[in-house]
């Protein structure tokens, strides 16, 4: 792979891991499974969340701009899913490619399956608890829903972790946990989840650094960091012109096909 090549990749993945409020690690993960076949375990999940760490980043600003990140959620599920995303880093290196991939494959169709069937709650929000909360965005719009944090919070400890060692940041389950189990409209949902990524993959990225993951692929990472950057800010755009529902759907697609995908290959 050659940076221009990586760079033009990493600006798609910013777009569309920023409109679904992933990170677009899902989508970098099984890419490198199956354009570096010599690459480890560690190499791969350090190489995605230092993407997903540039694209979350930007991306959670302009959806701060724009309003639609709760506040109360946002540090709350945050610290929760740190410690959580330490382990992962370090877990991550113990684990032999012919384990990851399959597990992986599976872990994408099985939670794409289940999103696509229930596809969250509405546009405004559900009410899934006595936790009640409302927001009103840049453009005027309110959302108000109500829901139960202690589930959040034991939901994002086990996302931290998974999402680590997967090396996909964890907006693929994050999303899905807050719109789906808690009810969170789906705007909120994704810009919440991102603002979450940011941190949570952040801290990863620099457990990998002190590790040394990063020693013969730096120039990579940071040519496929630079085209997220740039990428990110425009998905944020077009998500404020999208139902929520539809983004929960594109989520889902993707989840599945890239999972097929992995264990076809496998």
């Amino acid at each position: 792979m050659t940076e221009a090549i990586v760079a033009l990749g990493g600006f798609g993945i910013g777009i569309l891991g920023t409109l679904i409020g992933a990170g677009g690690g899902f989508l970098i993960v099984p890419l490198l499974v199956l354009l570096e076949p010599s690459w480890t375990t560690d190499q791969i999940t350090a190489f995605s969340l230092a993407v997903v760490t540039a694209n979350a980043t930007t991306g959670a600003l302009s959806y701060w701009w724009q309003g639609r990140v709760d506040p109360f959620t946002f540090p709350l599920y945050t610290l929760a899913a740190v410690p959580g995303s330490i382990a992962g880093a370090y877990a991550s290196a113990y684990i032999p490619r012919h384990v990851f991939d399959p597990v992986f494959g599976v872990v994408l169709m099985l939670i794409g399956v289940w999103l696509f069937l229930k596809p969250g709650s509405s546009e405004e929000g559900g009410h899934t608890g006595d936790f009640e909360r409302t927001l009103v965005d840049r453009g005027g719009h309110q959302y108000e829903w109500s829901f139960d944090p202690r589930i959040g919070f034991a939901g994002s400890v086990l996302v931290g972790f998974v999402s680590s060692v997967l090396g996909i940041g964890g907006g693929i389950i994050h999303v899905p946990l807050l719109a789906t189990v808690l009810g969170f409209p789906a705007h909120v949902a994704t810009a919440t989840s991102h603002a979450v990524l940011a941190v949570t993959a952040g801290i990863a990225t620099i457990v990998h650094i002190a590790r040394g993951d990063f020693r013969s692929t730096w120039q990579l990472v940071a040519a496929a960091a630079g085209g997220a950057i740039v990428g990110a800010p425009v998905g944020a755009r077009i998500s404020a012109l999208v139902r929520g529902a539809i983004i929960l759907r594109i989520l889902a697609t993707a989840l599945a096909f890239v999972g097929l995908r992995l264990l076809f290959t496998n």
